[in-house]
């Protein structure tokens, strides 16, 4: 079976929102970074330690920002923004800008995938992914057979609620 989705364009707010969302769910450790030097405090009393490693990262933040603002502003990524179809099977993803063009992507580029309460999200690294609401399938069967897809390559990051049951 394939699933042909309608046709969809990533809105460039939430490409940015997602990006960040998947920076900081990979790189939580900077925060540990910034509160070992805002320890520094203890070692020699000061109030620069906290308010420069403060600094820092609000800076590793902004940095992010202007990567993922930077992103859907160059033209070669304008591409990405475009309204695009989707056509889905159990070999890839292919994006499909019209009928005569598209860009197939397999399975073993998404390093991992999540459900959302409203779309689908296929992480193929940091910047890079696919992200697809329920309301560009044309029925819920589709929806399911993407679920089942996804469970099927193991893309998809189990929950301890889901753990638990799987063990029973």
């Amino acid at each position: 079976m394939i699933v042909k989705t309608k046709k969809y364009q990533l809105p460039t707010g939430t490409y940015i929102k997602l990006g960040l969302k998947n920076i900081l769910k990979e790189q939580w450790w900077v925060a540990l970074i910034a509160l070992a030097i805002c320890l520094g405090y203890l070692w020699i009393p000061s109030w620069w330690w906290i308010s420069m490693a403060l600094l820092a990262y609000a800076l590793y933040w902004l940095f992010w920002v202007i990567q993922f603002a930077g992103v859907t502003q160059m033209e070669q990524n304008k591409i990405m923004f475009n309204k695009m179809a989707y056509e889905i099977d159990s070999r890839q993803i292919l994006m499909k800008v019209s009928a005569r063009e598209g860009m197939p992507i397999k399975w073993d580029m998404i390093k991992k995938a999540a459900i959302k309460k409203d779309a689908f999200l296929f992480i193929m690294s940091k910047a890079q992914f696919i992200y697809l609401p329920y309301k560009s399938f044309n029925s819920e069967n589709e929806i399911r057979f993407v679920e089942t897809i996804l469970k099927r390559k193991g893309l998809l990051e189990k929950k301890p609620a889901q753990l638990e049951a799987s063990q029973k």
